[in-house]
């Protein structure tokens, strides 16, 4: 190894400087940063500073800990010299692409820079009628996600966190796409999290001239050659274009190239594996912000809300099947507002699934019918994200997931409509 290894490239100064290429936070060290120093050396306790990619300094401070990779476990060090991969301790705004190096250094060290993130969601505290029900829930206060969700952040540089202008003690969550957002929603509810999401919703930026610029990103898909015009033609209705179109490594199958805006991927993950019979692969990356491309069609139906509260019943539930798909069966609570199905029609339908048949003495042709429910249609957190419209949330606890209006009074939501 020795022999065939080359040594790493350093620069021939005195100071001290390091690209920082991870962070992670520590709750007795506080924000650790890891990279590799190009120049110099540093020791327990050297004074500091972090300059951004455009040579602004972000703040100063001294050195603390510095630490070493042995095997799996981590060695303390009191000095590193150039070339070492180490983690430093005593900066606690260093992050990703940023510089640190002696105070003398007014230069930063290139670096790549991180993408920035093309989508929003809002967190919020859970107002559901049966928030709190469920006996796993923990951790149901604005402060305990907000905690979380700072937490998160000091490990992930793909996700930022802020105050939402929209609502009251919710949090704006803006990060790089809808799978990276709902497995950190799927983490909160595994340990113990009750919360509202809001639907995703892209960032768009504006030109010089005020026109309005969407983030583009770059898919590559590699598919049998079979499901190839299925994938094109899906891409293309999301507004997506084809760059380059080639076989790929392995016989029988095409490696595909496209620039789709960010909103018509939105749930297109499922539809791809199914159209593929789960054997494509896709990737994507950020490309760049780009025109407008256009108004998406809308491929969504209606939904059916719930206008009372109980617990739903096969005989109503049976007298539904005709108005459309049904996502929950018999025996499940719900509450005014609660989605319980898709409308075959463009509108929304409010219904009462918690129907009871009266029991008479009378007797009737017919009227003792078995009614045969068809199994409902389950989401998982995934596929519930990018269903949702920009009046809908998702109702997430440790072991249930519950599509819902955010306005759950009939009333209030015919009002805010015709706003």
């Amino acid at each position: 190894i020795v022999n065939t290894v080359p040594k790493p490239k350093v620069l021939e100064r005195e100071e001290f400087s390091m690209v920082v290429t991870m962070i992670e936070g520590d709750t007795f060290l506080g924000r650790i940063c890891t990279g590799r120093i190009s120049s110099g050396q540093c020791k327990v306790g050297d004074p500091v500073q972090c300059l951004t990619k455009e040579g602004d300094k972000v703040e100063s401070g001294r050195i603390t800990k510095i630490l070493a990779r042995k095997g799996t476990g981590k060695v303390e060090l009191e000095v590193a010299r150039a070339g070492d991969i180490v983690q430093v301790a005593g900066l606690s705004k260093a992050t990703v692409a940023h510089t640190i190096c002696s105070p003398g250094v007014e230069d930063p060290l290139p670096a790549q820079p991180i993408d920035p993130p093309t989508l929003a969601m809002t967190f919020c505290p859970n107002d559901s009628p049966l928030a709190g029900k469920d006996k796993a829930s923990s951790k149901l206060t604005s402060q305990m996600i907000r905690d979380r969700l700072l937490t998160e952040c000091e490990n992930n540089v793909g996700i930022t966190v802020q105050p939402s202008e929209e609502r009251s003690e919710a949090y704006d969550v803006m990060g790089r796409g809808e799978l990276q957002l709902g497995i950190l929603v799927e983490n909160m509810r595994r340990e113990g999290f009750e919360l509202g999401v809001c639907p995703p919703k892209v960032l768009f930026q504006q030109d010089d001239s005020g026109a309005r610029l969407e983030p583009i990103e770059e898919v590559v898909v590699e598919v049998d050659e079979e499901f190839s015009g299925a994938v094109i033609n899906k891409l293309s209705e999301r507004k997506a274009i084809m760059v380059d179109m080639s076989p790929a490594a392995e016989e029988g199958r095409t490696r595909i190239t496209l620039e789709c805006p960010t909103r018509g991927l939105l749930g297109y993950r499922s539809i791809f594996f199914t159209d593929t019979r789960g054997t494509g692969i896709m990737t994507r990356a950020f490309k760049g912000y780009e025109p407008y491309k256009g108004d998406l069609d809308n491929i969504r139906k209606g939904v059916l809300v719930s206008m009372k509260t109980g617990v739903t019943t096969v005989y109503s539930l049976g007298k539904l099947q005709p108005r459309g798909e049904l996502f929950l069966g018999s025996g499940v609570d719900v509450y005014p507002g609660m989605i319980i199905g898709e409308h075959t029609r463009d509108n929304d339908l409010e219904v009462n699934p918690i129907e009871a048949k009266q029991l008479t003495n009378m007797r009737a042709a017919g009227s003792d019918e078995k009614v045969s429910l068809v199994p409902p249609r389950e989401f998982s957190l995934e596929e519930m994200i990018p269903y949702m419209m920009q009046d809908e949330m998702v109702e997430v606890t440790p072991t249930t997931m519950r599509l819902r209006k955010q306005i759950l009074d009939s009333n209030q939501r015919k009002r805010s409509g015709k706003k």
